[in-house]
Order: structure tokens, then sequence, then C-alpha cells
């Protein structure tokens, strides 16, 4: 709100500036006398923003800017009767500002849409059973909700009733609906698509989900590049050898050189409005601002524009395997039935694993789940043996359902133990059924990569950019995964500190390295990596210690993101080498005596301007090329 403010008040300023530009200009050419005043107003109105913000800056910082040189430069051209060169400079110095508070605005917009689309109340459950609308910031942990249909989940919590249908697109970017049991993880923002239910507040409002995005962004926003932090401070020891070269660029030609003081002031004044530093200074901070609001559209978001600025030299690039290569939940790839009675022995295996919360057991379910009426699953007594398997006796039978050690030991038939021993190799989890311990089918599971890993990894691999997997899954899981990926490099059975040391060293050795994890075991290698990127459905410690943090977990954001940066490097580098020829020509056209006031503000505002209006084609999005 505080930008768009500004933003109306620079534009209307300028919009003023402007007007009396063209009024002093028409009086000016009628002989009327009172067109000096009409400039003066002009360059008050048009200049008092962004003068009284260089005097804030310079008391309060110590830090003298552009600003100022301006300002002196309006009020020098004024002095010596050169009105309209005086309007003219602030006229156009105010246009650049007011564009510059604009590219500010839309970078902001990101972050104002999200603050829009936070709730500010929710109905709190009484004692009595009875509702209150209060603020969400009222809220304490413990508290119950109700939610109703259509309305916003105000703050994150834990569902109370027995299901639910949430909308997270706006959070998680997923366009299909979740469907949550009791229990389940409600996040503040999220949209109740269904009947009204209850719920239970887990998080006050300054630490749930949706105000660690909105920091993160803000945060973001307010933390500049290197470059940028460069620039600001060449300004500072810039305007003061400006201000020190202005008195000899006027004394020295009339008191060496013979040329009047009118002339000599002149130059000195258009030497003050060319060799100002405005273009070089706004060569990094409009266009940081524009990629940190182009990633936050995508769903990425980056905690300061140094780490943008670091991403585009990137060298090496680790990734955690579970939950961040992988979707974190193993499916049945493979099923092998060695009995006639398939449809039995379907049954008797689902009606078993749908005891069991194991996520072997959940996995086969979900792949059975178009299996038709199961009329054993409320009959049989299932008894879990810890470490082992699970069992069931049914008809006299004893069925059993696990490992091979447990289930599978009594497979004696050749091809079949070769096909065991095949899907070991893939790294595959081997899960057997047994009736009076014969074997009657086995089936392989495994944690598949996400469906953008592969064409994640060839990215980064057509871009000479070395590829690791850290994790602490057993080798040949690693290997099945890794080889279907086709990683450079492996490292499996990895405690977090093994991963810390390796990133450290991968630093050391290689140069700037990335670290992408999900899990409270990958903190410490997201910590000590150039950039830690934490998937946005990661863990909370995860997400706090990375620096970059992908809410969609949407691993072809890592691509988008490289591209992003290496295209901020290139119009950063655009705008400081145009800047800088700039200036250097305005100063020599000035010391030559071939250059006016007015072309000299036209040339000066002018670039700055075109650097503005370059930084801000970031905020396009990019498209993923080698």
């Amino acid at each position: 709100m505080k930008t768009l403010k500004k933003l109306q008040a620079s534009t209307i300023t300028t919009l003023i500036c402007g007007l009396l530009l063209i009024t002093g200009f028409i009086l000016e050419k009628t002989n009327q006398p009172l067109y000096p005043i009409v400039y003066i107003a002009g360059m008050i109105i048009g200049g008092f923003i962004q003068t009284k913000e260089g005097i804030i800056s310079t008391y309060r910082e110590k830090h003298l800017n552009v600003d100022l040189l301006m300002a002196l430069a309006a009020i020098g051209a004024a002095s010596i009767q050169y009105y309209f060169e005086g309007i003219m400079l602030t006229f156009i110095f105010a246009l650049s500002g007011a564009l510059e508070d604009m590219t500010t605005n839309h970078s902001k917009k990101e972050i104002e849409a999200l603050i829009n689309i936070q709730p500010e109340t929710a109905l709190r459950i009484n004692s009595d059973s009875s509702t209150s609308e209060v603020s969400v910031s009222e809220l304490e942990i413990g508290d119950h909700l109700l939610v109703p249909k259509g309305g916003n989940i105000p703050i994150d919590g834990l569902l109370l009733d027995s299901f639910a249908t949430i909308d997270e697109a706006n959070i998680t970017g997923e366009s299909i609906p979740i469907e949550k049991e009791s229990g389940a993880h409600l996040i503040g923002g999220t949209i109740n698509l269904n009947h009204a239910f209850k719920m239970e507040v887990t998080e006050t409002s300054e630490n749930t989900l949706f105000s660690k995005i909105i920091r993160l962004v803000n945060e973001a926003q307010n933390t500049p590049s290197k470059t940028a932090t460069f620039l600001n401070n060449f300004e500072n020891i810039y305007v003061k050898v400006i201000l020190a070269i202005v008195p000899l660029a006027i004394f020295v030609p009339y008191f060496f050189f013979g040329w009047s003081f009118d002339q000599s002031f002149y130059r000195g004044m258009v030497l003050l409005v060319v060799a100002s530093p405005c273009a070089l200074v706004a060569s990094a901070t409009p266009a940081t601002l524009a990629a940190i609001s182009n990633g936050a559209k995508h769903g990425i978001l980056f905690k300061g524009g140094i780490h943008l600025e670091a991403l585009s030299d990137l060298k090496a690039i680790s990734f955690d395997k579970t939950g961040t290569l992988t979707n974190g939940k193993p499916i049945v790839t493979n099923t092998y039935f060695l009995s006639d009675d398939e449809e039995l022995v379907t049954k008797v295996l689902v009606a078993i694993e749908t005891v069991s919360q194991h996520p072997l057991a959940t996995a086969i379910t979900s792949h059975f789940n178009n299996l038709d009426q199961n009329d054993l699953l409320n009959t049989i007594q299932v008894e879990e043996l810890a470490g082992a398997g699970m069992q069931t006796t049914l008809d006299g039978h004893l069925w059993k359902v696990g490992k091979e050690a447990y289930a599978g030991k009594n497979l004696t038939d050749k091809t079949h133990k070769e096909q065991v021993n095949q899907l070991q190799e893939e790294g595959k989890t081997v899960i057997f059924i047994s009736k009076d311990d014969q074997v009657k089918a086995f089936l392989g599971l495994l944690d598949i990569p996400k469906t953008e890993a592969a064409e994640t990894i060839q990215y980064f691999k057509d871009n000479h950019i070395q590829t690791v997997m850290l994790t602490g899954d057993n080798k040949k899981t690693a290997m099945a995964v890794a080889n279907t990926l086709q990683i450079d490099q492996v490292n499996a059975e990895c405690l977090p500190a093994q991963k810390t040391e390796f990133i450290m060293e991968q630093r050391k050795n290689v140069g700037t390295n990335i670290m992408v994890g999900d899990g409270i075991n990958d903190a410490p290698a997201l910590a000590n990596a150039t950039i830690g990127i934490a998937m946005g459905q990661g863990t909370d410690v995860a997400i706090d210690v990375a620096d970059i943090v992908l809410m969609k977990s949407n691993l072809a954001h890592l691509a988008y993101s490289h591209q992003l940066a290496k295209k901020f490097k290139k119009i950063v580098a655009q705008n400081i080498i145009f800047s800088m020829s700039v200036i250097l020509i305005l100063i020599a056209s000035n010391f030559l005596q071939v250059i006016s006031l007015p072309l000299g503000v036209v040339g000066h505002e002018g670039s700055t301007i075109l650097v503005i209006l370059n930084g801000l084609r970031l905020l396009r999005p990019v498209k993923i090329t080698k």
C-alpha cells in the first residue's frame, strides 16, 4: 500500500511538472514575463519528492545519492537563467523516478495478491457450541473453528470432522482438490469446497505457512543482490567525486582557458547532470525486483537477490532422493501370480494389508483399488508380527504377507527366483504372499521418480552442471533411481553429517553449488551449500534454512530458476555496460563543448529510463533453453 501511494504521488507530481513545462514553454515563446515563475514552480513540484528523499537518505544513512546531484543541477541551471533546461531536467528525472516506482509496485504485486487472499477473520466455536467471528490474530493454539462451505480456511490446523475436500491451488499449485480425512493437516488460505467442517488451530497467525510465504517474498524484495549492493556503495563514493570535480570544471576553464564565468558554470552544470550515475545505480535494483516477482508468480520464492545472482554461476547440483527426486511414496511396479486362483490371492492380500498403515501396505491396497467387492475385509482376523509381516487363517489355511525371509522362503522355482533377484537388483522392495508356506504371488514396489525429474536432470547435464544424488537409502535402491535419471554421481547410505561434509567439500572444489531437499535430515546440507533449495511440501526446518523455496515442489522450476538467473545476470551486465558507456560519451562531449544542457538531460535521463525498461523484461516468463 505504501509503495502504491508513493507511485500515485510521483505520477501526479510528474504530470504537473510536465504540464507546467509545456505552459512555461508557450509563455516563453509568446514573450510573456511570467514564464520563469511557471518553470520554477514546475521544478519545485516535480523535484520535491526525490529531493526530499535524497536529503533524508543523506541525513539518516550518511550516504550521498544522485537525487541531490539532480537537485543541484536544476538549481544551478535556474541560477544562470536556463529555466527551460532546469525544468526539463526535473521533469525527465521525475519521470524516471515514477517509472522506477512503477517497477517496484509491479514487482510487489505478487505479495499483495497473497495478502489479499489471506483470511482476516475466523468463526471460533465457543464452549456453548455457538460461534463468534474473531480476528485471525486473536486465535490461539487449541481453539476450535467452524469453516463454512466455500470459505477460506483461516489458519493452519487439523481437521476434526471425518473428511473434507480442500482446494490448495493458491498455496501448493495442485490443481486437483485434495480429499482429507480426520486429523489431516489444513493450510490457512486454502478453500473448503464441500460441507462445513470443524478444525483445531495448531499454529498462531504469524507462524502459518501462509505467513511464512508472505514473509519470504517480502524479505527477498528487501535483500539486494551483490551487484546492487556494490552499485549502491559505489554511488556514495562516485557522488562525492563528482561534487569535488564540478567546482574544478567550473573554475579551471574560467581562470586558465579564458572561458567566461557563465560558460564555465554552464559546462559545470552539464557535467553535474551527465556524470550522475542514475542509470548505473538503476542497473540492478529494478531488475532484481522484477526477477523476484517473476519467480514468486511461478511459485519460486527467492529469499534475496544475492541468491538469484549466485544461481547464474551454478557448477554443481545435489539432490536428496525421497520426496525430492521421487514422489516419496512407493507404488507397485510388478506383480507375479503363481496361482491359478488370482482373484482369491488378491482378495486375501488386500484384506490383510488393509489392516496396516505401513506405506508399502497403502501402496498395495491402492494398486488393487479397482478390486470387486471384497467379502473378506470384515471376516478375517489379521495378526501382525513385528519386524516380520502379517498373517491370517482362512478356512484352516495359514496366509502370510511379508518379505522373503517370512513369506517367501520356500520359493524354489528357478525362474521365479531369478525374477525376484532381478527386482531386487533394480532396487525394488519385494513382498510375498504365501498359503501354508507355499508362495502364491510376489510384488515389486519402488518409490519412482517424479514425472519431471528426468527432464530436469537432463537440463542441468546439457548445461554442463554436475548432478549428484545424496540419499540415506541403500545403494541398490539409490542406483535404480539414479540409472533411470542418468545422474552423474550417487552417494548412498548417507547420514546427515555425511551429506553436509560432501556439500562443503563440493563447494570448496567445484564452486557454486546447490543442495535440493525436503526433510529435516537435509537441513544441515541446505544451510552449507552456496544455495539451499527446499521443496515447498517439505519440513518447516528445511524451508527455514533454504535460500530458495519451490512452493509447488515441482522440479521443473529448478530449470526455470536457473534460466531466470542467467537472464537476470545478462540484463544487469547490459545495463551496466550501457550506462557506463553513456556517461563516458556524455562527459567527453561536454568537455568538447558539443553537447547542450537539454541534450545532456535527455541523454542522461533517457539512459536511466532505458535501463529500467530493460530490467522490466525480467517480468516476462523465461524460456527453458540450454
